[in-house]
């Protein structure tokens, strides 16, 4: 098998550490001159005015939090106006004409939505258990989508939202792990290329939370009921049961129709991990945790660890990746992906990278060798202690005014539907982050270590 990169770029890495001034007071910028170019570009389009003809009409399916999150950011894009919205909930769909016009058009029926001639793409913001089918459907009608992750609610879905896209060419689907387009992540990709912390050996994905919304405890309307919610209608994919508000509302803590932590969070982290490193997934996975603390009838657990083992290809070594989701965090809650090499590591946030260089073993500075150096030959040898010696850091932050990794993810969308180009995370990039993130569900309740073909996209039986 070829050198992989982090070894070629190794070299070069050095050389060009050893021209700057390396310590923890210098804090570069972690925009370049790409990002520089983009937001110059972004600014040019504030001032231009888009015709009717000329604007990007979206609309959305699935009014909830996340919907309206991604609503509300995907029109500061310039040239992009929401004219519909979709939700099984009357409140919803209430709130939509509240927030963004009584012009819009609202809907019970994603259907119709996607009859609709002038709706050029879609948020798809659903429950998990509907991803594959709204995105098959959009797809196929000739909009662009813009699916929340995890792509799909079981792995055997993947394969259908990668054919609709295939199969219409024209249409550009993005998968919503925001993250995927942040400067943070361009800049660790760029950083791992050119050697920084050597060869990666493992890396580390923590994501944590502690207050009764993080931990999906969402607030249920007064007036839920079967009259004002569609329930008959949500449950068309999914086993048939009397209305449950906390099942409509609080989907997330319900295997019919969530994908648990792992889903919701550790999908974020394979997506950046896999953007970070060329990777495609891994080749083992193996899950444990428990249900410690939000004991409020939920199925998934509240604290959920995974490890995964990542075979060599030509772009990189073979490595270890652990995970873990914690919503009983005492802390305060945080999140963050840890690269670690042979010579360093660095920490991965969307909008900040910390590199750490590990000094030389062989070094006139350590105290040890100083000591054996200066001790005489035919004397007993005395250890002289002093200080430790913290690695070399260095913090790459984003310029003052950037608009955020959310912004990116979809400004990557829309300029990929004027242009003809590509989004960071498409269909088949969308499976392979959601496919591990999904079989560490099934390890953890099956009970044993999965084998996973990540090229072949397939389970292994042994």
């Amino acid at each position: 098998m070829p050198e992989n990169s982090n070894n070629n770029s190794r070299r070069g890495f050095i050389t060009k550490l050893a021209k700057s001034v390396v310590g923890a007071s210098l804090l570069p910028n972690i925009i370049t001159a790409a990002d520089r170019q983009r937001n110059i570009q972004s600014l040019y389009r504030t001032n231009e005015k888009y015709s009717a003809n000329d604007q990007i009409q979206i609309a959305l399916i699935g009014a909830g939090g996340m919907g309206t999150a991604d609503t509300n950011t995907a029109i500061t894009v310039p040239g992009v106006k929401l004219i519909a919205a979709c939700d099984l909930y009357d409140g919803r769909l209430a709130d939509a004409k509240k927030k963004w016009g009584n012009d819009i058009a609202t809907t019970r029926d994603y259907r119709e939505i996607l009859e609709r001639k002038d709706v050029d793409a879609v948020i798809i913001a659903t429950p998990d258990f509907w991803h594959k089918d709204i995105s098959v459907a959009a797809m196929n009608k000739g909009k662009s989508v813009y699916c929340e992750k995890p792509m799909v609610h079981d792995i055997t879905e993947g394969p259908a939202v990668v054919e609709a896209q295939q199969k219409n060419g024209k249409v550009v689907y993005q998968v919503g792990s925001q993250g995927m387009s942040s400067l943070g992540n361009e800049k660790a990709k760029q950083l791992l290329k050119e050697g920084a912390i050597g060869k990666l050996n493992y890396a580390e994905g923590f994501w944590a939370r502690m207050s009764p919304f993080g931990a999906w405890q969402y607030p249920i309307p007064a007036d839920a009921s079967p009259k004002t919610v569609d329930w008959t209608t949500y449950l068309e994919h999914a086993p048939k049961r009397d209305f449950d508000p906390l099942r409509f509302f609080r989907w997330r803590n319900y295997r019919d129709y969530g994908t648990g932590v792992s889903g919701d969070l550790f999908v974020h982290l394979f997506s950046s991990l896999h953007f970070v490193t060329g990777s495609i997934g891994p080749e083992k996975v193996m899950a444990t945790g428990g249900l410690r603390y939000w004991k409020d009838g939920r199925e998934v657990p509240d604290i959920m660890l995974g490890m995964f083992d990542y075979p060599e290809t030509e772009v990189h070594p073979a490595f270890n990746l652990s995970l873990r989701v914690n919503f009983v965090d005492g802390t305060g809650g945080t999140n963050y992906l840890r690269m670690v090499g042979s010579e360093g590591s660095m920490t991965v946030e969307w909008d900040k990278v910390t590199l750490y260089r590990n000094r030389s073993n062989v070094d006139a500075s350590d105290p040890l060798t100083q000591g054996k150096k200066d001790a005489d030959p035919g004397k007993q040898y005395v250890y002289h202690r002093k200080d430790m010696l913290p690695p070399e850091k260095m913090e790459y932050t984003a310029e003052e005014g950037y608009k955020g990794a959310h912004f990116d993810h979809f400004y990557n969308l829309f300029n990929a539907m004027r242009t003809g180009g590509k989004v960071s995370e498409d269909a088949l990039f969308g499976y392979r982050a959601a496919a591990p993130a999904l079989l560490c569900n099934d390890s953890y309740f099956q009970n044993r270590i999965i084998q996973w073909d990540p090229k072949a996209l397939k389970l292994i039986n042994k």
